[in-house]
């Protein structure tokens, strides 16, 4: 692995700020999880698309900006997303990718340099990455941070609005909280709402579809204490559910907790 540490200054030994470290970190085969990752800097999910799809995607985002609040967008064939960062290749900037076609995962390369195409979009969604500082820095603790490993994330029976070809269940990450945790997790989350703002569901994961809690769909699983309830954000992993449900004939996402470091900061998107 490599770490972020060391991609901290230029050649000319100028410092460089944690994002883009982490970035170019990645771009030198950095491949794990970003969980920790750059504090205080907004982290993203990709879907990647054909210009075709790009339309009806973007009205599935709109209408469930839950799962799928949309803080950046390229430009047709546009490796770049300068809102996001300048010093920002989207082929090259994140730990692994996935590689869609007809719906399935073909591969999970380290960068995208041959795959990419002229007639691609991409969009990058917001992700709980981001509120997680705000809840450290309320002391309430992080499962998967404390434990080293992905986030779990699970798929449920919530039903996404449709839009064009793009249907299907909700996905939703887990982060398991005393009560009085978890009723200030809510108040702080709510404070994010282009993160995915508060959860969807407290406790009862069968009630929303989860047949076993410690067997997630995507990430790892935890470990959730007696005096602990599940606690269920949206999560920006959706989109992969979706285009696996529409059999889209060519997709590229993130790995599931492998995200996009921006130079965005967290502050920037809390609202009063």
């Amino acid at each position: 692995m490599v770490s972020v540490a060391k991609a901290e200054r230029m050649r000319d030994g100028t410092a460089v700020a944690p994002s883009v470290a982490a970035r170019h970190a990645c771009r030198n085969g950095m491949a794990s999880t970003t969980a920790g990752v750059a504090n205080g800097y907004v982290q993203g999910n990709l879907a990647i698309l054909p210009e075709k799809f790009a339309s009806a995607f973007h009205r599935f985002c709109q209408l469930n900006p839950k799962p799928c609040p949309i803080i950046g967008m390229s430009d047709v064939g546009d490796p770049r997303i300068p809102g996001l960062g300048l010093d920002l290749d989207i082929r090259t900037d994140i730990p692994r990718y996935r590689v869609w076609k007809d719906g399935e995962v073909v591969e999970e390369p380290t960068d995208i340099m041959a795959q990419w195409r002229d007639d691609l979009v991409a969009f990058v969604i917001g992700c709980s990455f981001s509120f997680e500082e705000a809840l450290l820095a309320d002391d309430i603790p992080i499962r998967h941070i404390e434990q080293g490993v992905r986030v779990p994330m699970y798929r449920t029976n919530i039903a996404c609005a449709s839009a064009g070809p793009f249907a299907g269940p909700m996905v939703v990450s887990m982060r398991p909280l005393k009560p009085a945790d978890a009723i200030r997790a809510v108040q702080i989350t709510s404070r994010f709402p282009s993160v995915h703002g508060a959860p969807v569901h407290l406790g009862l994961p069968q009630s929303i579809g989860i047949a076993d809690i410690a067997k997630p769909d995507y990430g790892d699983p935890v470990s959730i204490e007696p005096d602990e309830i599940p606690v269920f954000w949206a999560c920006g992993v959706t989109p992969q559910a979706v285009i696996a449900a529409a059999k889209v004939p060519f997709a590229i996402t993130h790995a599931p907790g492998l995200m996009l470091v921006t130079d965005l900061k967290n502050k920037q998107l809390a609202v009063l």
